[in-house]
């Protein structure tokens, strides 16, 4: 019965610790790789965020993580995020001007999204997108498309 009584007592300590020390969010790497790229010039303009709001620009969201890799190597390690969903969206700036060139509103360059998120007039939504992060890693892969 004593040993009883010290293994719930050390049951109950174990579980108060995360409150006592503040509990850490566990953390995730997410990664992806780029299909389709019809060329190697320029970089891979990528961003990762978990606003629904701020998807596919990333530009209002300051804990959105972007990065820029060249063409040439397209892997992208986005480093360890929390659990929660998050959507990716590419761009591959063949130019290497840092944008998505555009004419008369219709991409120039190439684009992509997690999930194959399908584009239908216009960008797709935040949870065509969206996938789950949940502490076992991530690695996805992205399929870059061209409309021209």
């Amino acid at each position: 019965m004593r040993d009883r009584s010290r293994t719930v007592a050390a049951l109950i300590a174990a579980a108060a610790l995360p409150a006592l020390v503040g509990a850490v969010q566990p953390s995730t790497d997410v990664s992806a790789s780029v299909t389709g790229l019809r060329s190697a010039k320029g970089h891979i303009l990528a961003c990762l965020t978990m606003r629904p709001d701020t998807f596919p620009n990333c530009q209002n969201d300051p804990a959105a993580k972007r990065l820029i890799v060249p063409a040439t190597a397209p892997a992208l390690d986005f480093g360890k995020v929390t659990a929660g969903r998050y959507a990716i969206a590419l761009i591959h700036d063949e130019n290497a001007n840092g944008k998505l060139d555009k004419r008369l509103m219709i991409p120039r360059e190439g684009f992509g999204f997690s999930q194959d998120a399908p584009v239908v007039m216009g960008p797709p939504r935040f949870d065509s997108a969206a996938f789950p992060v949940n502490g076992f890693g991530e690695h996805l892969t992205i399929k870059m498309r061209y409309l021209f």
